[in-house]
């Protein structure tokens, strides 16, 4: 596969259509490229791959400059989708299988009180969910047999069962834990692009078992499902919801 490399990030060719793909680190930007069609011959790439870092501010920081860099080029996305790798909530995401986000949930924004967590909206501010279109989410499931549901963005990953179980009380459609898909999610809202999220499930969710997390075999999932979704995404028309 050609990849051309500008600015820090991996460039592929996939067809018609603009489409920016932000994944926190090489490995993952690395692991989606690899699973795009060849770059043809002549014309600029309507699929990048670039790196945002790790965590929702440097996310939302990183997504909003090649937004607006783009933008200013007058070649604008028509789609942000957030991708990587992400911890999966038991039994229902497995590791090694693949998540689209019907719901890109803050999971940890808002405040402790003695009765509880209270979202961010709770205390009048802000949101703290995005959702992707319905028919694309559809769509990279059937083409993928990925699995959909909620997709939370933490800035403090859960290395414990009791808080894995909180998380999963307030939020029942969970499926997946990240740290970036918020933050990607509210830097293309502020420019009214639509978003989606993909995680491929490198270990649970829950005490922190080094011996239980399988990136390599994750990164392989991404690799493929990318491989099936490049047709999906570039044929997508925004105005599908």
């Amino acid at each position: 596969m050609e990849l051309q490399a500008e600015e820090g990030r991996l460039i592929a060719a996939a067809g018609p259509g603009r489409v920016l793909v932000a994944t926190a680190v090489p490995v993952e930007r690395d692991a989606v490229a690899a699973g795009l069609p060849a770059a043809r011959a002549g014309g600029e790439a309507p699929l990048d791959v670039i790196t945002v870092g790790v965590g929702p501010a440097s996310a939302a920081a990183a997504t909003a400059a090649a937004l607006t860099a783009a933008a200013l080029r007058d070649r604008p996305y028509d789609l942000v989708v957030s991708a990587g790798i992400g911890g999966g909530f038991q039994p229902d995401a497995p590791v090694g299988s693949l998540v689209v986000a019907d719901e890109v949930v803050a999971a940890d924004l808002g405040a402790e009180t003695e009765d509880g967590f209270l979202p961010v909206t709770e205390l009048g501010f802000g949101t703290v969910r995005h959702r992707p279109p319905g028919e694309l989410v559809r769509r990279v499931t059937e083409a993928t047999g990925a699995r959909a549901g909620a997709v939370l963005t933490v800035s403090t990953v859960t290395g414990t069962a009791a808080r894995a179980a909180a998380l999963r009380e307030r939020h029942p459609t969970a499926l997946a834990e990240a740290m970036e898909g918020f933050g990607v999610a509210e830097a293309a809202a502020a420019q009214g692009v639509p978003v989606l999220e993909i995680r491929a499930v490198s270990n649970p969710v829950g005490p922190r078992d080094r011996d239980a997390w399988r990136i390599p075999d994750a990164l392989a999932a991404l690799t493929e499902a990318f491989g099936k979704l490049a047709p999906v995404l570039e044929g997508w028309n925004r105005h599908d919801r």
